[in-house]
This record gives C-alpha cells, sequence and structure tokens, in this order.
C-alpha cells in the first residue's frame, strides 16, 4: 500500500534484464554505445520526428534544467504554471542552469494553465523593455502536478499564444506516457503537431532505475545542448547503462503498458475513494496521481496498517483530511482494494 510516489517503485524485470546484457564486453562512453543509437532511432519513430536530436540524462530536473536553459538566456524568463515542478521542486536548479533567467508564474484551475491567464501575462509582459526580463519560453507539464492532463488541443491553444509572442516551448513529461495513454493521442500528437519543441520524455517516475531523454524536435540547438549537459555535469562515461534503460523501456511499447496499470489502479482507487461517505475527489483523477479527501479515521486505519502517502491538510474542522496518492506500474489491485478497506474501517 505505497501510495506516496511512483518513483518508489522497483523496476520492471525487463530493465533490469538489459542492464545484464549491456554489462558485457566494451562500448564506447559518452553516448556513443550502440545501444543508443538504437534508442535515437526508436525516439524518432514513436514521434514521428526523423530530424530530432535526442540525449539522455539521469533526473528530471537535469531534463527540465537543461532544456529551459537551452529556451533561455540569462536576462530571459520562462513561463509556468504556479505549482510546476520547475517552479515548486527543483531547488532553483533551472534558475541556476539559466544563470540569471528566472521563472514567471501564471495560474489555473487543476494545476493546468489558464488561456485567458497566459493571455493577460503575455500582454504585460510582451513586448519587454530593456529594464525587464524577456519572457523566452512557456513550459508546460503533463501530467500536471495535480494529476491532470492537457490534451493536444489545450497544449496548442497555449503554445500558439506563446509562439505568437515570440516564445519557445517546453514540455515536462515526467508523467508523459500517463498523460499520453489518457488521452488516446500519439505521441507526435502531443508534442511537436501541438507546438513543443522541446520534450523532457521521462523514464523514471514510469518504472526505470533513473534516466530521462531531452528531445529537441527542431536540431538547431543540438550542439548547444551538448555543450550544456557536459558543462553542467550531466554528461555519463558509461552511458550505455542509461541507454540499455530507455532500450528497454521503448521495446515492444512496454513504457506505454507501463503507464496504462499506473493509471488503471488510479481509476480503481478513485473510483473507491468517491463511494466512501465522506470520500471526495479534490481534482479529476485523469493519470496515476490524485487528490482526495476522505475522514480522518480512516488515514489513522490505513497509516497504522502500514499504507504510505501524503497527507495534505485539515479540512472541514478536522473530520476530513486531504490526502495526495500516485500509483506506479507495480500497484496491484489487492494494494488498491486493502488500502480502501482500512478506509472504508
Amino acid at each position: 500500500m505505497f501510495f506516496a510516489s511512483d518513483n518508489a517503485s522497483g523496476v520492471p524485470p525487463q530493465v533490469l534484464d538489459a542492464l545484464v546484457r549491456c554489462n558485457g564486453g566494451y562500448e564506447m562512453p559518452y553516448g556513443n554505445d550502440t545501444v543508443m543509437d538504437r534508442v535515437r532511432a526508436r525516439l524518432r519513430e514513436v514521434f514521428e520526428a526523423p530530424e530530432a536530436a535526442i540525449y539522455l540524462v539521469a533526473t528530471g530536473t537535469a531534463a527540465n534544467s537543461l532544456s529551459l536553459a537551452l529556451l533561455t538566456p540569462p536576462w530571459g524568463a520562462a513561463l509556468c504554471h504556479t505549482l510546476a515542478h520547475v517552479q515548486v521542486d527543483e531547488c532553483n536548479a533551472p534558475e541556476a542552469f539559466m544563470n540569471g533567467g528566472k521563472l514567471i508564474t501564471v495560474p489555473g484551475d487543476d494545476g493546468r494553465i489558464d488561456p485567458a491567464a497566459l493571455k493577460a501575462t503575455l500582454g504585460r509582459l510582451v513586448p519587454a523593455s530593456v529594464h525587464n526580463a524577456q519572457p523566452s519560453a512557456l513550459t508546460l507539464t503533463n501530467t500536471t502536478e495535480l494529476g491532470t492532463v492537457y490534451t493536444p488541443d489545450q497544449i496548442a491553444e497555449l503554445t500558439g499564444m506563446a509562439k505568437a509572442a515570440g516564445l519557445a516551448t517546453h514540455l515536462d513529461g515526467a508523467r508523459f506516457a500517463n498523460a499520453l495513454v489518457s488521452t488516446g493521442a500519439t505521441p507526435a500528437e502531443m508534442t511537436w503537431k501541438a507546438g513543443i519543441d522541446v520534450l523532457s520524455f521521462g523514464g523514471t517516475k514510469n518504472g526505470l532505475m533513473g534516466v530521462e531523454a531531452v528531445i529537441l524536435f527542431d536540431p538547431a540547438k543540438a550542439k548547444e545542448f551538448e555543450l550544456r549537459r557536459k558543462r553542467g555535469a550531466h554528461l555519463f562515461s558509461k552511458h550505455r547503462y542509461l541507454s540499455a534503460q530507455m532500450d528497454a523501456y521503448l521495446e515492444g511499447d512496454l513504457w506505454l503498458d507501463l503507464a496504462r496499470r499506473a493509471n488503471a489502479s488510479a481509476a480503481r482507487l478513485a473510483t473507491g475513494i468517491e463511494a466512501l461517505p465522506g470520500g471526495r475527489l479534490m481534482h479529476p483523477v485523469q493519470a496515476n496521481m490524485l487528490f482526495a479527501e476522505f475522514p480522518a479515521a480512516g488515514h489513522t486505519r490505513a497509516t497504522a496498517a502500514g499504507a504510505v502517502f501524503y497527507n495534505l491538510r485539515d479540512l472541514n474542522g478536522g473530520s476530513n483530511l486531504g490526502a495526495r496518492l500516485v500509483t506506479s506500474w507495480s500497484t496491484t489491485a489487492d494494494e488498491v482494494d486493502t488500502f480502501l478497506s482500512h478506509l472504508r474501517g
């Protein structure tokens, strides 16, 4: 009954097997391994982007920070949602990598940037005078920090406004697979066809040991990214161990299967919580993360039984408590049902 985060799950056996296989013999370092050749080819095929430049790093913070630094000069600003991971949970790493660039937040319900709010923000900031930060990029998060999902049309609406104002666009896809299977869109429809220039393609939260891909749909800045990755200490010498994880992730669409499992567990959990007396979902449940409230007694029973999740705040004078619950590829129906049984009492 571990619902604190999907990045606490184990690693699928297919990925561990791939790491063992790649361990034999010798491979060229720094991304010149033969496995990486397959990864590049496969990601270009998956995203229908034959010219895309593709790089691997070990963490989502590195993927996001290097991507935003590529798009935002030291005098620039990247626009993001008020609750975006780059704003709330990355210890100012994006600003550090941007060498003085800043983040400007834009509000919106359920974790998604509101188009009217983005229009108002752009109207206030563009054109920027020499005295102000120069708006340079828009970064979106899909799946959002509140477990909701942008559709391709919603992304296109926001990126259209950004590009009309001269901004580049980035998508934080730490849970990209979960968003994709939720909408039924293709990877291309969710990204470059909707106006995304750079994607942080997540793996760690969806079962990998530790690897993310950065995909530049326009390869014009590929060389700059290579230099930034090296300068930022994120170019791995024994790169094949990153490549092997991503290779296994993509093989047979394992990445989509893992996301479907996580999403299905979240849907089962959401249905059960809504059926509880006093149970309520605080935001739409569209992927593998949900925010809910239910009686405090249920919190106490579940925690005593070993359940792990994040309490949020007292609601209704303490009779109900809020919780953030995240399912992973390895969450089972039995775990969900056992947790719900403790909530019911």
